[in-house]
């Protein structure tokens, strides 16, 4: 049975795209989609206001498993996904800097690699431990997601 490379990782380093994509990309792979989430300066929606940072926090050795739950999930639904990377920024960043990062590699572009991609970041957003803090001119806050976990996630 061929390996199919998984890297899942919370870290405060700087991702480094150009690395992650190395590790996860097979010879035969022919296209890699790719999800980048980044702190905005500004929110324009909901409660208009400017971001100096974000503080992110992670119970890591929960949100690592919960990774490969999503990255096992991708393989699942996505057959032909051959690499797939989930790696979460923790610690203070500031605005334009790269926070999490979603890759899939497969043979196509058209054998549902962006969905798949989508469906990590979406699946990520939803179960795995990560929690962060705004600062902005006007104070800090807690910002809180909109899942509630059912048992067993």
């Amino acid at each position: 049975m061929q390996h199919f490379p998984t890297i899942f990782s919370i870290t405060e380093s700087e991702i480094d795209l150009n690395d992650l994509l190395a590790k996860i990309t097979l010879p035969s792979a022919g296209a890699a989609a790719i999800f980048t989430g980044m702190v905005r300066g500004v929110t324009a929606r909901d409660n208009p206001h400017e971001t100096k940072y974000l503080e992110y926090e992670a119970y890591i050795p929960m949100a690592e498993a919960k990774m490969r739950q999503v990255a096992d999930e991708i393989r699942e639904r996505w057959s032909v996904v051959e690499g797939i990377a989930i790696v979460q920024r923790i610690g203070k960043l500031y605005p334009q800097t790269p926070t999490v990062l979603i890759a899939c590699t497969a043979a196509h572009r058209d054998t549902g690699v962006f969905e798949a991609a989508r469906y990590g970041i979406d699946r990520l957003k939803e179960i795995v431990p990560v929690w962060k803090k705004e600062v902005g001119p006007n104070g800090e806050e807690w910002i809180e997601g909109a899942h509630i976990p059912k048992a067993g996630e």
